[in-house]
């Protein structure tokens, strides 16, 4: 393994768990009707157009227009979006807090939309100990794209193949480490927090 001097972490999933349903399972009672109107209506994709730099007001707008007989709940989603976040990631807070004090540099590489990142930085103290947060809204670049890996990269002024970085998802890694960084593709704390360990970030301690 390469040594590791700073640590670049993506948000959804990683250090805070995301969940459209989490909000949506409050206002749609029937289960197969929440499945539905999550896989038909207020999706994935269609949120993540937020993620690539899309105003909030055209994409609901449009989403209404298209779906009329949902108007009343898709309003729901942007007044009310902070509770698609039932809380951090257990333990991984901690984990950043304690790297930050090991003196690691840490940074955010997240796709994450503007009007969204602004509702919720505030909610979360634990970006002051950040160098730097790539979001993909500002950018209008989402991951797995290389170009917001370089220009993180650029950013944070590291040299990419002592920099590790972690994501839930596969695809992110990837490309990530095709650009020269190491990844980790996350599953929980204690799978990461042992992987620190091998590396010699961390001591063999418990956090």
């Amino acid at each position: 393994m390469q040594p590791v001097d700073a640590i670049i972490f993506d948000v959804g999933n990683v250090l805070y768990q995301w969940d459209i349903r989490t909000l949506y399972a409050k206002l749609i009672d029937d289960p197969a009707a929440l499945d539905h109107f999550l896989a038909n209506v207020l999706t994935i994709d269609w949120h993540s157009q937020h993620d690539a730099g899309r105003l909030l007001d055209e994409m609901v707008a449009e989403l209404v227009a298209e779906h009329p007989d949902h108007a009343e709940l898709i309003g729901h989603y942007v007044p009310r979006w902070l509770e698609t976040i039932p809380g951090p990631v257990p333990g991984m807070l901690d984990l950043a807090e304690k790297l930050a004090l090991l003196g690691y540099p840490i940074y955010g590489i997240t796709n994450f939309g503007v009007e969204f990142w602004d509702m919720f930085r505030p909610t979360a103290p634990v970006f002051d100990l950040f160098r730097d947060i790539v979001v993909s809204g500002a950018e209008k670049l989402v991951k797995p794209d290389p170009a917001i890996y370089r220009l993180a990269i650029d950013r944070f002024d590291i040299d990419p193949s002592r920099a590790l970085f972690i994501d839930d998802r596969a695809d992110n890694i990837e490309s990530a480490v095709s650009c020269g960084l190491q990844g980790h593709v996350f599953r929980d704390h204690a799978t990461l927090e042992a992987e620190l360990i091998a590396r010699g970030v961390l001591e063999n301690v418990t956090t």
